[in-house]
């Protein structure tokens, strides 16, 4: 796979060499696709109204192919900080979740655009390349799946998991050190903490890793009290 592109690793449309130099990949980009790409075969149109199940599938697409260029280069760690600067760049940025996420912007302008964030956050190579490929093929409303996939990656990667972590006020060192450690001490691994504040938790927390969530929340408590006090009244 030495010296293959995000782009062949893809198959871009129109390349007959296909999965850099080997037969194409199977394609699965939305219902009734699975077949073989073919050379000049539009395989890249997609509604951004999709389910968000295409999304993923989509997302995952792109994330093995940047995924395995940064093996390759021997750059997870250049990846991982690319991916934590986006992660942080598209939630503080409106003006960049409107270029990620509207219909109306050209591709040009959406792929000049997305190389101008891309130069300014000064991301690598083939972080930049794939953004701007994505940009291209109008799929950059799935970067925020992307992200969430390559991360996943990375941490299974370097034997690490990560969990999302929703408080009710910001943790403190201490507190979320006691956290990893109690989490590292159930599931065997380290554990990254992706912490976040909802006020709206009144108190305690909500954890979740992967598909396995744990709501110790009051509001969760308060909730199911009234749903209890409804069915006894």
């Amino acid at each position: 796979m030495r010296g293959c592109s995000v782009q062949a690793l893809l198959l871009d449309k129109g390349d007959s060499r296909g999965w850099c130099g080997q037969p194409p990949p199977l394609i699965n980009d939305g219902p009734g696709s699975g077949s073989r790409a073919e050379p000049g075969r539009n395989s890249e149109r997609v509604d951004v109204s999709d389910s968000a199940s295409i999304s993923t599938g989509i997302a995952a697409r792109y994330a093995s192919a940047v995924f395995a260029l940064a093996v390759e280069a021997n750059a997870i760690d250049t990846l991982e900080g690319d991916v934590a600067a986006l992660e942080q760049a598209v939630s503080d940025s409106a003006d960049l979740r409107d270029l990620i996420r509207s219909p109306i912007y050209a591709r040009t302008e959406t792929k000049a655009a997305i190389g101008a964030v891309a130069n300014a956050m000064d991301l690598a190579e083939m972080t930049a390349s794939t953004l701007k490929l994505m940009a291209g093929k109008r799929r950059l409303f799935v970067l925020p799946a992307l992200l969430r996939t390559l991360r996943e990656r990375i941490a299974a990667h370097k034997g690490e998991m990560h969990a999302s972590v929703i408080s009710a006020q910001a943790l403190t060192r201490a507190q979320s050190d006691t956290l990893a450690a109690a989490l590292k001490a159930s599931l065997g691994k380290d554990v990254i903490l992706n912490a976040t504040v909802d006020k709206g938790l009144i108190g305690g927390l909500v954890v979740q890793i992967g598909s396995r969530m744990l709501d110790n929340s009051i509001r969760t408590k308060l909730n199911a009290l009234q749903n209890t006090m409804k069915e006894v009244g």
